[in-house]
């Protein structure tokens, strides 16, 4: 049968109807929930990028999301579930504020992280669970080693605009709590980093915080 998963449902149906093998339903049936949560998850990434880009959230990307890791879960994907249940959480916590309702999706996604031995991922769920502590809680201290766990997550799989990213986060942190050298310090290892890496979206939030840290006079 052909690779393409859409003549594979073709070819499935004909199976059914004309041969009279009414397994091949199952099989359809199970190959399409798979391509459904792919391509669910895959546009609601993209509807998150647009969202970051013009500040205009769509409450549709909750719903993919929310679809994709339903349909990952009954196919008995924990990597696909994983990443969909960090993917809802980003939405309440980046785009709708809510923390509240992001940390218990980005705690199940650490969770799976960790089981599936997903380092990148794993990395995106302390990250985020950084914020969280920080937003949320007010403790910048639980914040900045979730931050730093994140970090050296990225270092260690050599994801260099990741590393770049982290670096930033934990430049913010220390700008909050006060330590203005080390903010500068780290915002200028994120720069040299994204630069090295060019990551120039990453660039530009490391550009716009430098301007705001000299601005604030902190």
């Amino acid at each position: 049968m052909t690779d393409d998963p859409l003549e594979r449902a073709r070819q499935l149906y004909e199976r059914a109807v004309f041969g009279g093998d009414a397994s091949a339903l199952q099989v359809a049936d199970r190959e399409l929930d798979a391509l459904d949560a792919g391509l669910c998850l895959a546009r609601g990434r993209i509807m998150h990028a647009r969202a970051l880009a013009d500040r205009q959230p769509d409450p549709r990307e909750l719903a993919l999301f929310e679809r994709a890791a339903t349909l990952f879960a009954q196919l008995g994907d924990r990597r696909g579930e994983a990443e969909a249940t960090f993917w809802i959480g980003t939405y309440h916590q980046v785009l709708a504020g809510d923390q509240q309702a992001a940390r218990p999706a980005l705690e199940r996604a650490r969770s799976l992280a960790v089981e599936l031995g997903d380092q990148l991922l794993l990395s995106y769920a302390v990250r985020h669970l950084g914020f969280a502590a920080a937003m949320a809680d007010g403790d910048l201290e639980r914040a900045r080693t979730l931050l730093e766990e994140s970090l050296r997550l990225r270092r260690a799989l050599d994801f260099q605009p990741g590393v770049a990213a982290a670096l930033l986060a934990l430049a913010e942190l220390e700008a909050r709590a006060g330590n203005r050298p080390q903010a500068d310090r780290l915002l200028g290892e994120a720069q040299q980093v994204a630069i090295a890496s060019q990551a120039n979206g990453i660039l530009h939030w490391i550009e716009q915080a430098q301007t705001e840290l000299r601005e604030s006079g902190t």
